[in-house]
């Protein structure tokens, strides 16, 4: 299984972890509440998990444009 990252703003993939040499539990997975797990974690059809995150690209935007949180999108 792999576990891979994807930017919820620009969807580029940020990283790969290959789950057998990684104990998904040291991940933190278990310390999100059941709504972030729901928004976050998500099992893809072949097996490996997608982990919704920001890439530091998309960071440096909302923090330079604090106004960007109000918007659902702010990637053209």
């Amino acid at each position: 299984m792999k576990i891979r990252y994807f930017c919820r703003h620009c969807q580029n993939q940020v990283g790969e972890l290959d789950a057998k040499q990684v104990d998904v539990s040291q991940l933190g997975f278990d310390l999100l509440n059941d709504q972030d797990q729901e928004q976050m974690v998500h099992m893809t059809s072949s097996g490996d998990m997608d982990i919704r995150t920001i890439c530091d690209s998309c960071k440096e935007s909302l923090d330079d444009n604090p106004h960007y949180h109000e918007l659902d999108f702010f990637i053209q």
